[in-house]
């Protein structure tokens, strides 16, 4: 009998046609993901608490990859009221998606018709429309939306908006910056700068003091860019973002000003402060200027940066600099400056390269010091591809007294003889080192103490007592057991 009931069940199931899969929406991740950071908003603004703003601005970058013009419709349809002049404004930009499939993502069951739109969510899908015209190469389009969303800005003074309000300056110069028109955007940032200023808005006085120090560097106008760095005062409390920025101006800055020293100090801060998984494009930047410091400061950089996989095929001319450098060849120095010329120039050390001619010409003389104790002043001028012998004899003279060489010119025969060389530990160098590596620990824990932060006015209080500090501890053990590994990304 169980036979004959399963049978026909059987028979039924295998003749039914199997129902076609749903196809999956391409887009739900990244509509969610917005919507998330919406909601982020929409909490950071009830508990007014920054670090859930700051989680929706570090989004922007991941959220930028997968953006498309059927994303920003159902973005509009789904946020915006219909009687929104906005809505408008966004479908004159989106022409490809007018013919697509434009269903509705459901991203809140409240009536989009009976609420108006937050402020802070109306400039971050403004600025999530401006991004993808960045990056879709659309200049004048992007233009036009980067100064409807500056004038959309100026309409609010709300502290709560100053993260988003930053990041909108940054993208505002970087669609001028695409457009080759970086120049005229100076008198806007100067007047955004006294204006974040006088509200103390230190987020957005950090980024445009970047995006000014930015521009003039562009122009190679390092005169008003120093004049910029001495007049203002930068932010105490910025993010580590901003903060490796402009410790990288500072470095640009300071090298070009023979000041080699400050320079080095000010980028290896800046590599500190950058991010250790992300921003590739960044640490390789600093990494190529901070080795031309290193060289003309007489030092040699350290060989792994050159072995790192990220840096490797970057820093192939630097590397090769770095060796002639070492060797102190005047006529391999010329020809890699030759084959790489374009590289140096596109990452703007060029300048400071031919300075390092000078630096190559003391190691030869110094690498002839060591081997010889006694050479002519012809024997010199050949070996390092100089004109004559008397410009050899004016190079060592400048050595000796520059104390890089211990030698005595005899000028009526025309030779070199060099003296027994000194023991280093009687002289003051270890004395420097010394100094230079204890000042470099108090600056970090000078910076370890600063980026502390205390509960304010926190002494005011009255101590606890056992049974409320039990209390607490039970409450944050029940909360740390709730909250989820993505929840400790603000922190």
């Amino acid at each position: 009998m169980a036979t004959e009931v399963i049978n026909p069940t059987i028979e039924k199931l295998s003749n039914d046609k199997v129902s076609p899969e749903v196809p999956k929406d391409a887009n739900l991740p990244i509509l969610e993901d917005i919507r998330d950071q919406i909601k982020h908003i929409e909490k950071s603004l009830l508990t007014k608490e920054s670090h859930y703003m700051a989680r929706v601005v570090r989004s922007i970058f991941r959220i930028r990859k997968k953006l498309n013009c059927n994303v920003f419709l159902r973005l509009v349809n789904g946020y915006y009221p219909n009687t929104c002049s906005q809505k408008t404004y966004f479908t004159e930009y989106l022409p490809e998606a007018m013919e697509t499939d434009s269903s509705l993502l459901p991203f809140s069951p409240r009536s989009k018709q009976s609420l108006s739109l937050l402020p802070e969510v109306e400039v971050f899908l403004h600025l999530l429309l401006l991004v993808f015209l960045i990056d879709s190469e659309r200049k004048d389009e992007a233009i036009k939306c980067s100064n409807l969303l500056i004038e959309r800005l100026s309409d609010y003074n709300r502290r709560s908006m100053d993260m988003i309000a930053a990041k909108c300056y940054f993208y505002h110069s970087l669609a001028y910056e695409k457009a080759g028109k970086l120049d005229t955007i100076r008198p806007f940032l100067y007047g955004k700068l006294r204006t974040c200023t006088l509200r103390k808005d230190h987020h957005g006085q950090a980024s445009v003091i970047n995006l000014l120090l930015r521009n003039y560097l562009a122009y190679n106008l390092y005169d008003q860019a120093n004049k910029l760095v001495s007049k203002v005062n930068y932010p105490e409390e910025p993010s580590n973002n901003d903060l490796a920025r402009y410790l990288y101006y500072l470095g640009r800055i300071k090298a070009i000003q023979l000041d080699y020293s400050a320079a080095h100090q000010h980028l290896t801060s800046a590599l500190r402060k950058a991010p250790q998984n992300s921003a590739v494009g960044f640490k390789q930047a600093v990494h190529k200027l901070n080795t031309v410091v290193e060289l003309l400061l007489g030092e040699q950089p350290d060989r792994v940066n050159f072995r790192n996989p990220t840096l490797k095929s970057c820093l192939l001319p630097y590397f090769q600099l770095t060796q002639t450098v070492r060797l102190g060849d005047l006529g391999q120095f010329n020809k890699v400056l030759e084959n790489f010329r374009n590289n140096f120039l596109a990452d703007q050390t060029y300048t400071l390269i031919v300075r390092m001619r000078h630096n190559v010409i003391k190691t030869g003389v110094r690498l002839m010091a060591l081997s010889y104790s006694c050479i002519s002043l012809e024997s010199i001028a050949n070996k390092l591809q100089l004109g004559s012998p008397e410009d050899a004899e004016f190079i060592v003279a400048k050595a000796i007294k520059d104390s890089i060489i211990n030698a005595k010119i005899c000028h009526h025969k025309g030779y070199v003889s060099t003296k027994e060389s000194q023991d280093v530990y009687s002289t003051g160098e270890p004395l420097m080192q010394f100094h230079q590596r204890i000042r470099f620990c108090l600056d970090i824990r000078n910076q370890s103490v600063k980026a502390m932060r205390y509960p304010p006015k926190y002494y005011h209080k009255e101590l606890e007592s056992a049974e409320d500090r039990r209390e607490r501890e039970q409450q944050e053990l029940e909360s740390a057991n709730n909250l989820t590994d993505d929840e400790f990304d603000g922190f």
